[in-house]
């Protein structure tokens, strides 16, 4: 079907002859797709890149040449056993919901059948050691039957489906392994109970879905949860400019056509649709989504303004010099793909047990198999023994010795404010050794503030916060909160690029820039400084300078000191202005820090620090601290980062406190011990229950008690996490003085 599609449609031409592609790819389940399917492409003759986003599961081909088909690639793709068609975002999303509420019938199916079939089974565990009749335990094996099998036949189709693709493609996934363990378990089941023995695995196998169900239903609902949070960074860019004709007539055209050279106009609230210089008009430009810079930056002729950046205040006219994919947006695009596809490698806990325990459980089976042949066993004892095996072994290791302490772990974060995006955030988290802050919005509170409200007075502080009300300027907005009448002044009027005016009490008032009230920063108590903004306020002869500037988070100084006294490497980088970013750095007693970092120079420290062996925790919130959040380690955003930055953080925290960053580190570290303890039992369990079940000895009882102990064991070691810090932990923090809150910065 997909052959016959016509792809040319959603061919893009690049320069130097190049074309690219973006495929939707299905059946990505591990990282280790991502090297198969990008290998198969690259080998193709005119390929020049082929990158897939495990994230997202989307797939860029770039080529060279008008005679290559595209539908080759989806071709090349089917032969490795996956299914591609070309990417619309409304038509993957629509996907992924059904997708992911398919998992979750899936998963209910499973839960009730398993629940059912214990039921079940207890009794017939119970009445083996007690007075129960053949034919009441065959008529509650045939009655699991019932339900066993049509909702394994249901429940069981994710890993099905999966096995069945990589066999027709020759290889082998992790699906493979699962899916024959439940099919052995279901087949010999139904042998067993034709034959009226003691023996059944029903609950096993349908158990063993329900635990792998519920492990990929959450993964899939985070990875949507995050491409939800995610959107498009082009929506940062306007839909649409108003481009100046050679006439100097305005047209309104997709911001997708503007070139370099062509002249936009952008008014006051308006997004700069690309990249470009200032060639007329004056006005001030909030960059701080696209850049980090905290204040707002004055534009006039020559300046440079970045697709994304909000124009304040006057109108501009800039001259385009990056369009397309060329803009600055852009680029940190790319870097979020790269980055996002270097992560998508890490290798889980569980995966990495998951490796080498279970080829190690299915040789033995198999070992079991032949060895009880060459002792001279029936067909049918040496297969229901080694079958016995693979059972025994399965819910415990793969299924609960770790996801039981993430679900735990995702739980008493969550009561902290610290919600996760991937699933493998814990792990990561616990091997961290290097905390990167950005400053503005992290360190730092997201809105800025009045630095000097306590020393004006009341009065001449409620005036000019009603006044502020009627101003769109963010640092108007700061000294807006402070007025306890919400009404506008009547008559208020905003002058462009410089305040805002109105009449109060028959007399003029104004609040904008020193010069648009007619003072001098020396003329009141408090000046300016690099360090924070000024807003002039004056009416009559009453006069007054406020310092809108962002404070430091109530507990930044005790949480940096802590992680300090945890043995943590800490660093700012920001691409807020150098002189503010070393005030809040020594404020902080934090000695390595750098300012006016561009996204790629972040991305570049990073990487230094990972060639040096550093594990990197990056906390950021804004969009230029998408890419390093994605190529760091592990990252943390505050809930008012911007969304792409939430999409791209490995976890977010509520509130105007710093303390979840600490509380996520120092949980994560205590569940990574707690799943290393748990596959540890998972192993001296096996040490003792595969030998019993090679020698033929599994009962009912037997694997009931197994199965159920080993549970229970590894659900209760991992709800010690519940009970808070470790001792060291709590020696090291108490032996931390607590270092003054609230600094400026």
């Amino acid at each position: 079907m997909a052959q016959r599609v016509d792809l040319s449609f959603f061919v893009r031409p690049l320069a130097d002859d190049l074309r690219q592609i973006t495929l939707a790819v299905e059946g990505v389940h591990c990282a280790g797709c991502i090297g198969r399917i990008e290998a198969a492409l690259q080998h193709l003759p005119s390929v020049v890149e082929a990158r897939l986003n495990f994230s997202n599961r989307r797939l860029k081909v770039v080529w060279r040449g008008e005679d290559t088909d595209p539908a080759a690639f989806v071709r090349t793709l089917e032969a490795l056993g996956y299914t591609a068609h070309p990417f619309r975002a409304q038509n993957v999303e629509e996907e992924e919901s059904a997708h992911a509420a398919w998992l979750l019938r899936c998963l209910a199916v499973a839960g009730f059948a398993a629940m059912n079939i214990m039921l079940l089974s207890v009794s017939v565990w119970s009445g083996n050691v007690s007075d129960i009749t053949p034919e009441t335990r065959d008529l509650f094996h045939w009655i699991s039957a019932l339900i066993a099998l049509p909702a394994a036949a249901y429940a069981g189709q994710p890993f099905f489906r999966s096995a069945l693709s990589a066999l027709r493609a020759r290889r082998v996934n992790m699906d493979v392994p699962i899916s024959l363990g439940v099919l052995l378990a279901l087949g010999m089941s139904v042998v067993e109970t034709l034959n009226h023995a003691e023996h059944a695995y029903f609950d096993s196998a349908v158990m063993l879905l329900f635990f792998l169900l519920g492990g990929r239903f959450l993964d899939t609902a985070m990875r949507r949860r995050t491409r939800a949070v995610a959107g498009n960074l082009a929506a940062l860019k306007g839909e649409t400019a108003e481009r100046i004709g050679p006439d100097g007539q305005l047209t309104t055209v997709p911001a997708a056509t503007l070139a370099a050279g062509d002249c936009v106009l952008l008014r006051p609230g308006d997004r700069a649709p690309a990249d470009g210089i200032v060639v007329a008009g004056r006005s001030e430009i909030d960059e701080s989504l696209v850049t980090g810079e905290s204040a707002p930056r004055p534009a006039a002729c020559g300046r440079m303004v970045y697709a994304g950046s909000l124009n304040l205040s006057g109108t501009l006219t800039l001259r385009v010099t990056a369009a397309g994919e060329h803009t600055l947006i852009d680029e940190i695009e790319r870097l979020l793909d790269k980055a996002v596809k270097a992560k998508s490698r890490y290798l889980r806990l569980a995966d990495r047990a998951a490796r080498a325990y279970a080829p190690l459980v299915h040789a033995t089976a198999a070992l079991t198999l032949v060895g009880w042949l060459a002792l001279g066993a029936s067909l049918h004892d040496a297969v229901l023994t080694a079958v016995s095996v693979l059972i025994i072994t399965c819910p415990c290791a793969l299924a609960l010795a770790i996801p039981v302490v993430q679900v735990v772990a995702a739980g008493r974060l969550f009561r902290h404010g610290i919600f996760l995006n991937a699933g493998d955030a814990i792990e990561r988290l616990a091997e961290v050794d290097t905390v990167v802050f950005d400053k503005t919005g992290t360190l730092t509170l997201p809105t800025p503030r009045v630095a000097n409200a306590a020393e004006i007075a009341p009065d001449v502080l409620e005036r000019a916060a009603r006044l502020a009300l009627s101003s769109r300027h963010p640092l108007a907005a700061a000294l807006a909160r402070h007025a306890g009448d919400r009404r506008p002044f009547e008559g208020a009027s905003e002058r462009p690029g410089e305040g805002v005016c109105a009449v109060i009490d028959g007399v003029e008032a104004r609040l904008g820039s020193p010069q648009f009230c007619g003072l001098a920063p020396g003329e009141v108590g408090t000046g300016g400084g690099e360090n924070f903004s000024v807003i002039a306020f004056r009416h009559g002869a009453t006069q007054a300078l406020f310092q809108i500037r962002q404070a430091l988070r109530a507990d930044a100084g005790s949480v940096v000191a802590r992680l300090r006294a945890l043995g943590f490497r800490l660093h700012v980088l920001s691409g807020d202005r150098t002189e503010v970013v070393e005030a809040a750095a020594a404020a902080l007693g934090i000695a390595a820090w750098r300012g006016g970092m561009t996204s790629a120079d972040k991305v570049t420290a990073l990487t230094a620090l990972r060639q040096e062996g550093r594990k990197v925790l990056m906390v950021g919130d804004g969009l230029n601290d998408a890419p390093a959040l994605a190529a760091a380690h592990a990252s943390l955003s505050p809930i008012t980062a911007a969304d792409l930055s939430q999409a791209h953080a490995d976890a977010i925290f509520l509130g105007e406190r710093l303390a979840p960053v600490l509380e996520a580190l120092a949980t994560a570290r205590r569940a990574r011990a707690l799943m290393r303890q748990n596959l540890w039992f998972a192993a001296i369990y096996n040490a003792f229950a595969v030998p019993v079940a090679m020698m033929g000895m599994l009962t009912p009882l037997i694997a009931a008690l197994a199965m159920s102990g080993s549970s229970l064991i590894v659900t209760l070691n991992a709800l010690r996490l519940y009970r808070g810090a470790s001792r060291a932990e709590r020696a090291a923090v108490a032996t931390v003085p607590a270092a003054a809150a609230g600094a400026p910065a």
